[in-house]
């Protein structure tokens, strides 16, 4: 005879079973099944009932092996034992009158002892206590083997797999090391893909429906991909999606755990609330109504009462009670599922009273459930032991992470096969980024996903870091990090909690950084890694920058700085390309409002090359363009001055004297600058008519001191000055002539080094620099402006628009008078301190940089000099050093 196909007329649909792996013991095998098929139709016996008029599929079937996990789908119904050994039932062809079926045992291989197993619609996967992985392809037709021999899956072979999870014809697989893999039944030859968008998310589980499947993160944050047609993604839509996407409806609810149906969704959160969303057309969701959702919506009748698990079947729902153990079934009822004789839907949750609940005493202590199935496994209530909830992550199935007992015993004195047994979980771990995500979050992470609060618990992990550091393992996991984890960071991550490995790392940076040692390479691969992301996460990261503490903060500057200064001095092959990545994350940092270019200096030319010379770094005179964030205000300056050496010294210098009477200081010099007969890029002299003199330099630092005031003294008919703050403003009535002057004046001074303060907002400043004006400049230049009073046009009109003539002759004049570049790399405040002055000293940093001609820093002269010195008032300072 030959073999017959399956006979037509089977359900039709998807079916699904969630996936009920657990380690735990049972202590007696007291199952309940219902649904399509029975005990009967399983060749098991159950045990009769008192009375004759309950159905026999509700009997309660009492194993002589205890069962610790099952799985369940259309037609296929897996059992795991206590002990390692497994039974497949498979349903044979029969007909319409009868449903028939062989039991079989399933054999791994070797000593393999099975642990895990799930049904998909013509596979089953094998999971071994070991993280084997193995596959059997369900016979389509009904000539059935005596035993199930599953063969390992080649291309996950040497992996450790701690999950695994079916749909209909595409199956997930969660790795010990974080990763997650997913293939279908046409991609059994081909071979798993890895979720390279998933890589860093620090994965509590994996689940699959239908055809759409979820991920669910230890932080609490759910991502979704595959067939959205009823809205089983939550996504809001019923638009499908081909890569995992966050379900951002259910941030900050704490979601513990998922289950899913054919094309419905049930999540469960750890406060034991129960949100459904998908297909309701059989009243699956629990609504009270047959409507499909596309959001998640929570289940209402189970409010008040904390459900501790919940399992989804093809079309029904379980949910168990954690305080009463009651069971609550919803959905389709057409194969009695529910374990109810009602006829129709049943689109509320309803308790159910097991037939023999009393008489056996027993309790609920697992629900299952998939296809048009139920199974529930009890416990004799006198050997019972607390609720088994899915509101916790039982170890077995968590990723590698480090805890209190794994740093315990890294740190614990071993030598030989411990020490090799501790370097090999540093590399399981700092290799990834979801072990190293998951290590680090705080206690309270559930109520943490999302960019604004990561949930990371920083102090723990300077206090892990600094005990590694103490046990001589910071450099071993220093080696892995840079060899492994960073270069393998995702691109185009499906969350930003991916983000926090950064934080992490840089707290490692920052420690070897303290302790001396070389952080130019790994800050460089970081920095790589950082640039590589996409524009979605670029601007999260940024926008975590600014909401992390500030010592976090400034650590990561301190990180790129000390980096930038070791690798700006090297000289060795990609030293250039690692430089610029490391300045490239410097100048972001340096980009927002929290960067403070006095405290957060960069590279200090003068301390790490004291024979600095311009020629010296000529090399890489481009990173003062591209990066000036790396450079503080004295590196700045002191570039601005020998740049000004190197251009007169490259020029033949004529005189460039310039003539003033000291009553008429303004008039004559703006009557000079009309002639433009002025070579500004020769060194400014000063000479005042009727005086005998050399300007060796004071002379002309006393014109800039004394024309600033005469100006200010006559700004009334050239600027607009505020009453309240004094500044100088361009009029907007006033021609473009005088301006033009004025920033030749301006140009002058910046150019040869010379302080002038013409009372010009910061605002002058931004604008020369090409930064955008705010309200706060505004307000600086007038402070009786209310923010109510005027918003962004306002600005714009009065800072910018209604001066753009007079402005632009005064920038292009300053640039004439000021041909040195090196001034475009101040930030504002900084060109504002360099042409003005500043008003804050550091006289004992001036005492220590000052240089002696025929004398040294400890002659009696000197030292009596700086002791009178400081003995000065600010003003007497001030003045003294001025003249």
């Amino acid at each position: 005879m030959q073999p017959q196909p399956q006979r037509p007329g089977r359900q039709a649909g998807s079916q699904l079973r969630v996936s009920a792996e657990s380690g735990a013991q049972w202590s007696s095998g007291v199952m309940y099944c219902f649904g399509r098929t029975s005990w009967n139709d399983f060749a098991l016996t159950p045990r009769s009932m008192a009375s004759a008029n309950q159905e026999n599929i509700s009997n309660p079937f009492f194993s002589q092996k205890k069962i610790s996990g099952l799985a369940c789908r259309d037609g296929v119904v897996a059992f795991v034992h206590e002990h390692g050994s497994g039974e497949l039932w498979i349903e044979e062809d029969t007909d319409e009158q009868a449903i028939q079926g062989r039991l079989m045992e399933m054999k791994l291989p070797k000593d393999d002892k099975i642990k895990v197993v799930d049904c998909g619609k013509s596979s089953v996967l094998v999971l071994s206590d070991t993280g084997k992985l193995y596959e059997w392809i369900v016979p389509k037709y009904q000539n059935l083997p005596k035993a199930v021999n599953p063969r390992i899956m080649k291309d996950l072979e040497g992996t450790c797999i701690i999950q695994v999870a079916c749909g209909d014809d595409h199956h997930l697989a969660l790795s010990k090391d974080g990763r997650v893999f997913a293939w279908d039944n046409n991609q059994i030859h081909s071979g798993s893909v890895l979720l390279r968008s998933l890589c860093g998310v620090p994965v509590a589980q994996i689940a699959a429906g239908g055809n759409h499947s979820f991920v669910l993160s230890v932080s609490g944050t759910v991502y979704g991909w595959g067939r959205n047609n009823a809205g089983q993604l939550g996504l809001g839509d019923t638009n499908d999606r081909a890569t995992p996407v966050l379900v951002t409806s259910l941030e900050f609810k704490g979601v513990s755990f998922i289950s899913c149906g054919d094309e419905h969704t049930a999540v469960l959160t750890k406060d034991g609330l129960v949100f459904t969303f998908g297909a309701g057309d059989r009243g699956q969701l629990g609504h009270n109504s047959t409507r499909n959702e596309v959001r998640p919506r929570l289940v209402t009748e189970l409010w008040g009462q904390p459900v501790s698990q919940i399992a989804c079947g093809r079309r029904h729902t379980l949910a168990l009670t954690h305080a009463t153990g009651k069971l609550h079934t919803f959905g389709c009822v057409h194969h009695k599922q529910l374990g109810r004789r009602t006829a129709g839907s049943q689109s509320v949750p309803m308790p159910v009273k097991l037939p023999s609940e009393k008489r056996f005493s027993l309790m609920v202590d697992r629900i299952f459930a998939g296809g048009d199935q139920s199974f529930i496994l009890c416990l004799k209530k006198k050997d019972a032991e607390p609720l088994e909830t899915f509101r916790t992550l039982l170890p077995g199935k968590r990723i590698s992470r480090m805890d209190h007992s794994m740093l315990k015993k890294w740190t614990a004195k071993s030598e030989g096969k411990s020490r090799k047994a501790v370097k090999a979980d540093i590399e399981l771990i700092f290799s990834s980024a979801a072990c190293v995500n998951a290590s680090f979050l705080s206690q309270d992470h559930h109520l943490r996903s999302s960019i604004e609060s990561l949930g990371l618990d920083l102090p723990r992990v300077r206090e892990t870091f600094k005990i590694l550091s103490e046990s001589n393992l910071l450099l071993p996991v220093k080696a892995v990090v840079q060899r492994r984890l960073l270069p393998n960071q995702p691109t185009e991550p499906a969350s930003t909690e991916v983000l926090r490995v950064y934080l992490i790392v840089t707290e490692l940076i920052d420690l070897l950084r303290r302790k001396k040692y070389d952080i130019g390479t790994i800050t460089a691969i970081m920095a790589a890694a950082i640039l590589r992301q996409n524009s979605r996460c670029s601007l999260s990261l940024e926008s975590l920058w600014r909401k992390i503490p500030p010592d976090a903060f400034e650590k990561l500057v301190l990180v790129c700085r000390d980096a930038s200064s070791q690798l700006m001095f090297l000289q060795s092959e990609g030293s250039s390309e690692a430089l610029q990545n490391t300045l490239s994350v410097l100048q972001k940092l340096s980009n927002g409002r929290r960067y403070n270019p006095t405290c957060h200096r960069a590279v200090h030319l003068r301390d790490e090359c004291p024979d600095y010379t311009p020629h010296v770094f000529q090399d890489q005179a481009f990173l003062f363009d591209q990066y000036p964030c790396i450079l503080d205000m004295d590196t700045k300056l002191f570039l601005l001055r020998t740049q000004a050496q190197r251009m007169t010294s490259d020029i033949f210098v004529g005189d460039n004297t310039l003539l003033v009477n000291r009553e008429t200081i303004l008039a004559d010099t703006l009557q000079v600058l009309k002639q433009n007969t002025f070579q500004y890029w020769f060194p400014l002299k000063v000479q005042f008519a009727g005086e005998n003199g050399i300007d060796a330099g004071g002379l002309k630092r006393e014109f800039f001191k004394v024309l600033a005031r005469e100006l200010y003294g006559s700004a009334d008919g050239m600027f607009q000055v505020d009453d309240s703050s004094g500044l100088l403003w361009f009029r907007q009535e006033e021609g473009s002539e005088l301006y033009h002057l004025i920033g030749l004046l301006c140009g002058l001074a910046l150019y040869n080094d010379c302080v002038a303060d013409f009372h010009f907002p910061l605002a002058l400043y931004k604008k020369l620099l090409g930064f955008e004006v705010t309200l706060e400049d505004l307000e600086e230049l007038s402070p009786t402006v209310g923010r109510q009073k005027y918003v962004d046009a306002c600005v714009d009109h009065l800072l910018n628009k209604s001066i753009q003539m007079q402005f632009e002759a005064f920038k292009h004049s300053f640039q004439k008078a000021c041909p040195n570049p090196m001034w475009t790399l101040f930030l504002p405040e900084e060109l504002k301190s360099a042409l003005c002055g500043s008003t804050k000293f550091d006289w004992e940093h001036f005492e220590k940089i000052t240089r002696y001609e025929e004398y040294d820093s400890e002659d009696p002269t000197i030292r009596n000099f700086w002791t009178m010195f400081h003995r000065f008032t600010e003003d007497q300072k001030t003045t003294f050093m001025g003249n």
